[in-house]
């Protein structure tokens, strides 16, 4: 037995650790889809100032923070799916899985592209999954 097991032997027996239980990581409330949308709004605005842009300077800075942004599109959509939804809320909504997969992608096909649908479509797919959210807090 290492050094540490049996520290962590003995301090169970003074204070054995109590089971807590919690919905998610935080009081609910904090969740919420608007954190992706804005980040894919920003994405799409990116998308459309290189569009509009003949500078290649400013076409390049456009790039890299639609890119960006782009994931931290991903990290609040996975933040969500993780934290968030819980096996109840799939077995409600059954399409929780595919919604996210496609708002995944979709973000990470928009660091590769300046094609403004797919922005358009990244906002569509988070809507959907913001529509199942709110249907969850009811």
């Amino acid at each position: 037995m290492r050094i540490t097991d049996r520290l962590l032997s003995k301090i169970d027996r003074i204070a054995p650790p109590a089971q807590v239980l919690a919905h998610c990581d935080l009081p609910c409330g904090v969740y919420d889809p608007a954190q992706a949308r804005i980040e894919a709004e920003s994405v799409k605005a990116c998308m459309v100032k290189f569009n509009d842009s003949s500078d290649e300077e400013f076409r390049t800075r456009a790039t890299f923070i639609k890119e960006e942004r782009s994931d931290l599109v991903k990290h609040h959509l996975w933040v969500l799916w993780t934290d968030y939804f819980k096996p109840e809320h799939l077995e409600r909504f059954p399409e929780l899985h595919t919604s996210f997969w496609n708002a995944t992608k979709s973000a990470g096909e928009a660091k590769k592209t300046n094609d403004v649908a797919v922005a358009e479509r990244l906002l569509a797919e988070i809507a959907e999954i913001d529509t199942i959210f709110w249907e969850t807090k009811k």
